[in-house]
C-alpha cells in the first residue's frame, strides 16, 4: 500500500455536521490492515434515536453491529453521522434496521454481517429486529451480544 490510506476521507478530521437524512449520509471505509484475516469488528450504538413514521415520536434503540471485513474496513466517524441521520427520520423499526445493513453491504462489502436492532418499547411492546447476510463464516469467533431480552433494559 503506498501513501495515505485515508487521504480520501472527508469527514475524519473535518469538521462534519449531521447529515440531513440517511440518504444525504456518506458512508467512507479504509482499507482493510488484514484481509484474508477472518475477525469480527463490532459497533455498538446504545443510543440510537429515530422517529415513528405515523407519529413523529421518538423511538430509541441499542443497535450491535457485527462484520467480518474483506478489503475495506467502515469508518467509524462516518457511521456515527450515518447513525444520526436517522435522528430526524421517520420509518418503522424493521426499515431502519434493515437499511442500515444494507448501507454497510454496499460501502465496505463485508465478508459477512449481521445486525440487531433492540428497540425500546413503543405502546408497551419492546421490538426487536435481527438481520444477517449469510450463514457466518467457519471458523468465526461470535460473542453473545450483550444485550438482554427486555426487562428494563438500560
Amino acid at each position: 500500500m503506498t501513501g495515505d490510506p485515508t487521504s480520501h476521507l472527508t469527514q475524519l478530521g473535518h469538521s462534519s455536521p449531521l447529515p440531513a437524512s440517511p440518504d444525504e449520509a456518506v458512508l467512507e471505509t479504509v482499507p482493510n490492515p488484514h484481509p484474508g484475516t477472518l475477525y469480527l469488528v463490532r459497533f455498538a450504538a446504545p443510543e440510537f434515536t429515530s422517529l415513528c413514521p405515523i407519529t413523529g415520536q421518538p423511538d430509541f434503540a441499542h443497535l450491535v453491529i457485527d462484520y467480518v471485513p474483506e478489503q475495506a474496513l467502515i469508518e467509524s466517524k462516518s457511521l456515527k453521522l450515518f447513525l444520526g441521520s436517522f435522528r430526524n427520520h421517520g420509518a418503522f423499526h424493521e426499515d431502519c434496521t434493515v437499511t442500515i445493513a444494507k448501507r454497510l453491504i454496499d460501502a465496505a462489502e463485508p465478508k459477512w454481517l449481521r445486525i440487531a436492532g433492540y428497540w425500546y418499547p413503543r405502546g408497551g411492546i419492546p421490538i426487536d429486529v435481527f438481520w444477517q447476510s449469510a450463514t457466518p463464516p467457519e471458523g468465526l469467533w461470535l460473542p453473545d451480544q450483550g444485550v438482554p431480552p427486555y426487562r428494563g433494559r438500560g
